[in-house]
This record gives structure tokens, C-alpha cells and sequence, in this order.
């Protein structure tokens, strides 16, 4: 926001505003923003613009004509290049596309991207971030970088054909290898209604249903709308189980009791990439709330992270299936509740008649 804190460029006043990767925060308040329309597919970054009381969507139509657009690009490479092409094209004419990114995301390297696809109109440079923007749009940007950019980004096969994905989701060309023990180490007797907590672009589900023939319905919960639709896609012709694809952040908690069995590779970076081993613990503690009595909870996760006190105050027993490549699986049963006071009480009751 400081071209329009400082006067370099005038804000709108009139016409729609578009956010691209949109975040809440106070240089945003200082502006009218009846008129802004933000996209963000991030589940808690997005329930934090909705309790701001902005418009948000996990992805705006292009083309809207906006007489501003705002971008915050992304560290990858192709997803950056895509928004930023996705910018250009929903700006009016005469309106302006206006990206900050911070120096060690990327900052160069998107302002020569922009300069290259549609001039650049000015920059500036302050708390180790750089914000830059085009010139008044007309048309004249780079009709055929674009649409290479655009389909830089689009879904495309993996792994011999099996799944689709996309750059910027994590572990989008592959499959990450903490995911990978786990699926290597699924006990085959998970059975009843599941839920894959943190799922990604669907591979965890995918091996939960093909090596777990008691698995009768199964949730996907994922905070992260692109990846989302990736699992949707990927696991459309899984007919064999009833599937359910929820578009939430883990964190926030799910319905108590519901689960017979749960698998999870949590998140430990926070989306500013910082370590963030409370996101892991939090999903185990989730876990077990959703859980039923018996229930069992199968979870990856690096070896040096402090999960086991958490195991222990929210799980009656949990044992580690395997180890390997700096990972652990680990298997955690929820506690039965004892039936023994009960059952005196009424051997009492019994002898008192």
C-alpha cells in the first residue's frame, strides 16, 4: 500500500478494486474498500479477510474489468508468473496492476516479470519488501506471454498419468516422502468412516482407498483451494467409497466423535514458510476430538518435531509403525470409556432390593 500512502499513485475512485492472494491488514484500512473484491485460496488468510468484512473468494473471475488490481505473487515460480498474468488481463483500461513482494520471495525476479509482460510504471522499495506496478494499461502488454504464462500454471498429469497437479501446491510434481511411509505403513484393517486431515492434492486418500477395503466413506479436509480441487479431480472416478471434499482450516476444529479412523500429514510452516510445529500439534489434538472411542489416528511426521507430549495428553496408547528418511509413522488409539462404576452401582442397587 505505500504508493497510495505516499502519494505516488491516486487510489481509484470509482470502478471495482481486485486483491489477488489478498491479506488483511491495517495499511489496507486507511482506504475504501466497499469497492474490493479479494481473492485469497487460503483458508485461514481468507476467514481472516471474511472477518474484516471484505468480499472474499477463493478465486475471482477474470475479466472483470477492474480499475485497480493488487497482487501479492507467490514464491513459485509459474504459479507468480500466472497471477501476475491473471492480473494483467482483469485490469481495465487505464488501470494499473500493483505487486509487492518481499526481497528473499522473489522481489527482482517479479518485477522483471512484470516489466516484461506489461512495462513498468515505477517501484519502491521499504522494509525489505519491493512494491511495483505498470503503467496505465491499454492493451499493449505481451498478448502471447500471457497466455503462456497462463497455461504455465494449469493442472496437468504426474506420475505417469495417475494424478493431476498443478504448480504451487506442496509437493506438486511429486510424492512427498513423508506421505509416502505413511501410505507404505497404512494398517489394511482401517475400516468405517475416515478422514485425511491436511489432504492435499489427494494421494494419501488415493492409497487409503486402495489399501484399506473396509474404508467405507472418507473426508478430505485441505486449506488450500487449488489443492482441494486437484484431490476433487483426482479422485473422481473412486467410486468405491463415499467421498466428501471440505475446504477448511484444521486448526478452527471438526465435529466431535464422528471418525473411526484418521490419517494425516500436518503442515509445520506457516504460509510465510516460518517453522510452525503448534499447526502439527493443534491437528493432533483435532484428531483426537473427531475421533470415536477406539478410534485410531495414523500420522507422519519429521522425527525431530515435539509431538509426542501431545500424543500423550490426547491419546490412550501410540506406538511408531516405522522410521525412515528423517520421518516417523505413528500410531495413536483414542481411550474407551470404562463401563465399571456402572456396573456396580446396579450389583448394588441389585443386592439392596
Amino acid at each position: 500500500m505505500l504508493p497510495f500512502e505516499s502519494g505516488a499513485l491516486p487510489w481509484p475512485g470509482h470502478g471495482d478494486i481486485a486483491f489477488l492472494r489478498a491479506r488483511d491488514g491495517w495499511p489496507l484500512r486507511q482506504f475504501a474498500l466497499d469497492r474490493l473484491h479479494a481473492e485469497q485460496g487460503f483458508k485461514p488468510l481468507a476467514d481472516g479477510l471474511e472477518l474484516a468484512g471484505l468480499q472474499v473468494q477463493a478465486e475471482l473471475d477474470t475479466g472483470t474489468g477492474a480499475s485497480l488490481v493488487l497482487v501479492l505473487p507467490p514464491r513459485q515460480r509459474d504459479e507468480a508468473q500466472a497471477l501476475l498474468a491473471r492480473a494483467v488481463e482483469m485490469a481495465a483500461p487505464g488501470a494499473r496492476v500493483v505487486a509487492a513482494v518481499a526481497n528473499d520471495e522473489g522481489a527482482k525476479s517479479r518485477e522483471k516479470d512484470l516489466q516484461q509482460l506489461a512495462g513498468l510504471g515505477g517501484t519502491l522499495t521499504k522494509f525489505h519488501c519491493r512494491v511495483f506496478w505498470t503503467p496505465p494499461l491499454s492493451g499493449a502488454h505481451d498478448a502471447a506471454l500471457l497466455e503462456r504464462w497462463r497455461q504455465a500454471d494449469a493442472p496437468r498429469p504426474i506420475l505417469g498419468g495417475r494424478f493431476r497437479s498443478r504448480p504451487g501446491v506442496f509437493a506438486w510434481d511429486r510424492i512427498d516422502p513423508a506421505s509416502a511411509l505413511l501410505a507404505a505403513h497404512l494398517p489394511t484393517d482401517l475400516a468405517g468412516r475416515g478422514a485425511d486431515l491436511g489432504a492435499g492434492w489427494g494421494y494419501l486418500a488415493a492409497e487409503v482407498l486402495a489399501r484399506c477395503p473396509g474404508a467405507t466413506a472418507l473426508d478430505l479436509f485441505e486449506a488450500e483451494a487449488r489443492a482441494l480441487e486437484l484431490a476433487r479431480d483426482n479422485l473422481a472416478h473412486a467410486d468405491r467409497a463415499t467421498l466428501a471434499f471440505h475446504w477448511h482450516d484444521v486448526t478452527r476444529g471438526l465435529a466431535e466423535g464422528g471418525y473411526d479412523f484418521i490419517v494425516s500429514n500436518p503442515p509445520f510452516h506457516a504460509h510465510d514458510r516460518g517453522d510452525r510445529p503448534e499447526l502439527g500439534q493443534r491437528f493432533i489434538e483435532v484428531a483426537a476430538q473427531a475421533l470415536r472411542p477406539g478410534g485410531r489416528l495414523l500420522l507422519v511426521a519429521n522425527r525431530h518435531l515435539p509431538y509426542e507430549d501431545t500424543l500423550a495428553q490426547a491419546f490412550a496408547s501410540r506406538r511408531v509403525l516405522a522410521e525412515g528418511g528423517g520421518f516417523k509413522v505413528i500410531e495413536a488409539v483414542k481411550s474407551v470409556p470404562s463401563k465399571g462404576p456402572a456396573i456396580r452401582v446396579k450389583a448394588t442397587r441389585e443386592r439392596r432390593r
